[in-house]
């Protein structure tokens, strides 16, 4: 499969153009036809930034963000930070009984 730059950067555009009539028409908070002109968009820029990267070695001076999953992630994170923390007074007590021994010879 060829890859074509120009041509990437034409589909780019027009899920530029089509994401932002999809928001300024949008039907209420959560539209379906903006989340799908999203990821319309997000397929563009990704499939333009290979292009070039494949065809030129050059490289788009933006990224795609992570998405989150809402409130399961949040909870998740939340178990996983008190966890690292707890591990990380573990490691904290064991650097301060080896300065302690270390300070009496």
């Amino acid at each position: 499969m060829t890859v074509d730059p120009r041509a990437a950067l034409d589909r780019l555009i027009a899920a530029l153009e089509a994401h932002y009539n999809a928001v300024a028409s949008r039907r209420g908070e959560d539209d379906p036809g903006v989340d799908d002109a999203y990821d319309v968009l997000a397929d563009a820029f990704e499939a333009y930034d290979d292009a070039l990267g494949t065809v030129y070695s050059e490289a788009t001076p933006f990224y795609l963000a992570e998405e989150d999953d809402d409130e399961d992630d949040d909870e998740s994170d939340g178990e996983d930070s008190e966890e690292s923390d707890d591990a990380d007074d573990e490691y904290d007590d064991d650097v301060l009984v080896d300065e302690l021994t270390t300070e009496d010879h």
